[in-house]
């Protein structure tokens, strides 16, 4: 058994049901600490974080993630138990294998390699670790992004181990993440029996003519790395569930998944302009993550050649997916792309990585500091 998969197993082990982190930090700190890094724990809430440094000299480049996983669902649906992590025909099973304890496990090898090799490195090498990423995010990475800006430490690169891989391990980075704007909107009527239309407003006939104006709007074209920008609607709900009343409002959850070609504020004018056009009476509320990207360069350039080497794959760069702390940390870095397994059963029953997927992961990790700080 290797010492990344050793690794993984311990930290799998632990039920660290976001936003638990169940001890994986502090297994992960006590490889640190012998290797001189400088460790910051950084809890805030009930969210346990830590920031760890290695070197005062640029650049420096940062390894993120998180040890916090989902629930499991329903243990009987599972091959086998979700925190017993179990080898069979070559897959590693357990809840976060995928998402994203190889990776963590991958970071800390990686890292120990490269130290007994390059004792004496350029640069500076960091882990910043969060337990509250598959929740909320308001305790974890954003957080600590905040206390590092605050004192004006910058990164230069940093590598986000996210299940990036989609068909084999290695054929895709992410090097950005489209921004995500959801709008809780409620259209206001008047509610009354359905047999008197002269005595009632139906906010769902009243704002129907609106999201037929935000269904064909095309918000724009995208760009280079970019899909164009989608909306889409989640929820609607209105109605007192008899079938004779006409209710009073009805509130409708929507969704812009939107690319660097558009901003927030350009989006929400466009969306107040239409419903302002139709003559609603509404409110909005809002909720927004900002988007990301890292174009070509060194880190693009560093991680890619150490994936042909390690997995002999050519892998791709894409903005696709649901969002990330990348969001966050692209905030005080540059350059920020995201690699790991493959996320086929992420987020599923029965998460799994491959055994034989696992070593050369930890090499990728390996190569590109070589490629950056040897």
């Amino acid at each position: 058994m290797s010492k990344t998969l050793e690794l993984a197993i311990d930290l799998l082990k632990r039920q660290s049901n976001t936003p638990e982190d169940a001890g994986c930090q502090e297994v992960m700190i006590a490889r640190l600490e012998p290797l001189d890094f400088k460790i910051e724990r950084m809890r805030f809430g009930n969210v346990d974080n830590f920031y760890a440094r290695r070197g005062t000299a640029a650049p420096l480049l940062v390894f993120a993630g998180h040890t916090d996983v989902v629930p499991t669902g329903p243990l009987d649906k599972w091959h086998t138990l979700p925190f017993e992590p179990t080898i069979k025909d070559g897959m590693l099973y357990a809840r976060g294998a995928a998402d994203m304890k190889t990776s963590l496990a991958a970071f800390i090898t990686s890292i120990e390699e490269f130290i007994a090799e390059n004792p004496e490195h350029k640069g500076s090498i960091g882990l910043l670790i969060t337990s509250d990423e598959e929740g909320v995010a308001a305790d974890g990475t954003i957080k600590v992004v905040e206390v590092l800006k605050n004192r004006g430490e910058l990164i230069d690169y940093c590598i986000v181990g996210e299940p990036t891989s989609n068909k084999i391990v290695g054929d895709m980075i992410k090097n950005g993440r489209r921004g995500s704007l959801s709008g809780k909107l409620t259209v206001k009527g008047i509610q009354g029996h359905i047999a008197y239309p002269h005595l009632i407003k139906n906010p769902i006939h009243l704002v129907a003519p609106a999201i037929k104006d935000m269904v064909e709007t095309v918000w724009d074209n995208g760009n280079e790395y970019f899909p164009p920008t989608s909306w889409q609607i989640s929820n609607m709900n209105g109605g007192t569930g008899a079938t004779n009343v006409v209710p009073g409002e009805v509130e409708i959850l929507f969704n812009f998944r939107f690319s660097t070609a558009s901003t927030e504020d350009n989006l929400k004018e466009r969306v107040h302009a239409i419903l302002d056009k139709h003559g609603l009476e509404y409110d909005l509320a809002w909720e927004y993550s900002p988007p990301y990207i890292t174009p070509r360069g060194n880190l693009v350039e560093a991680i890619s050649r150490a994936i042909e080497k390690t997995y002999g794959v050519s892998p791709e760069l894409s903005t696709t997916g649901g969002t990330s702390d990348g969001r966050f940390i692209a905030d005080i870095s540059k350059q920020v792309i995201e690699f790991g397994p493959l996320n086929k059963t992420i987020h599923k029953l029965n998460e799994c990585v491959g055994v034989a997927d696992i070593d050369p992961l930890k090499d990728t990790y390996k190569l590109t500091m070589k490629k950056l700080l040897k």
